[in-house]
């Protein structure tokens, strides 16, 4: 009789074999995708270590950590990502959400009044991220989603749904501000900010993601002029719009909301130090 790993074992294997891989988390990497297994949190695993798998929870995990061996990312191996402690439901479709997008979150809790009715458009909702964690905070934000990709539309609408907040969302399949109408006294939104040429030279993981949520064009500004561009004409008096940025575009991006007739209120900084989401007030 053969002896059965515990998942104590394999995560020491699992772990080893995707550092080989290199794998920058390889341990946390490994311990989420049995946790994702098996069906339980990570802390779970801890308090079972020594506890034998079956073959077919072996079989499951083994190709699991082959997949992610080949960079796979692991919210599209377990099919979901945490974001503003909200679970949603990803694919290669849509971008995985990343923490620090959660800053345009709060940077908008801050500019409305609480308990007041507010009008928000998203431009590039992919997974729903931004549009549903906003409305999870607030009943009274009424929120326009925008995006080009009906796919990633249709898994918006469905993490809406999971999450219960369908009725304060509407989801418009449009290339930034077409098929939009009213004004609104947010816009918001994480464009593509990534320069065509540097694509190439980007962590493996982000090859699996989707190009047209990354390529932000030969500079990599070229939403932020369209957006900027346009964004008054969809704007309350006054009115405010908060953005995610590239590390390196805070200087230019404020320059281009100055030209297009916005003052300039803030550049926030992220968990690593680096300018992360820029804030216009339109007035």
């Amino acid at each position: 009789m053969t002896n059965k790993h515990t998942i104590g074992e394999l995560i020491k294997l699992s772990a080893g074999y995707l550092e080989e891989k290199g794998c920058s988390s390889a341990r946390l990497d490994a311990e989420l995708l049995l946790a994702h297994v098996l069906e339980l949190d990570r802390l779970d695993l801890y308090l079972n270590f020594d506890k034998p798998l079956d073959n077919r929870e072996v079989s499951e995990y083994r190709s699991l950590i082959g997949r992610r061996g080949q960079r796979i990312p692991v919210a599209y191996l377990t099919g979901v990502k945490e974001f503003y402690s909200l679970p949603f439901k990803v694919t290669p479709a849509v971008l995985i959400p990343r923490p620090e997008t959660e800053f345009i979150i709060d940077k908008i809790l801050e500019l409305v009044e609480p308990d007041e009715p507010v009008k928000i458009l998203e431009i590039g909702t992919g997974s729903g991220a931004i549009a549903i964690a906003l409305a999870c905070q607030d009943p009274n934000f009424s929120i326009t989603a925008t995006d080009i990709s009906r796919e990633a539309l249709d898994i918006a609408k469905n993490n809406a749904a999971n999450l219960e907040v369908c009725h304060q969302i509407s989801f418009v399949e449009a290339d930034l501000f077409t098929n939009v109408e009213g004004k609104f006294e947010i816009i918001c939104s994480n464009p593509p900010y990534i320069p065509s040429d540097e694509l190439s030279g980007l962590a493996p993981e982000l090859f699996e993601e989707p190009r047209l949520a990354l390529d932000g064009g030969s500079d990599g500004l070229c939403f932020y002029n369209k957006i900027l561009e346009q964004a008054s004409s969809y704007l309350e008096n006054p009115g405010f719009v908060v953005l995610e940025i590239g590390w390196n575009q805070a200087e230019t991006v404020q320059k281009l909301g100055v030209q297009a007739g916005f003052q300039w209120l803030e550049t926030v900084v992220d968990y690593g130090g680096n300018d992360r989401v820029v804030i216009f007030k339109w007035s």
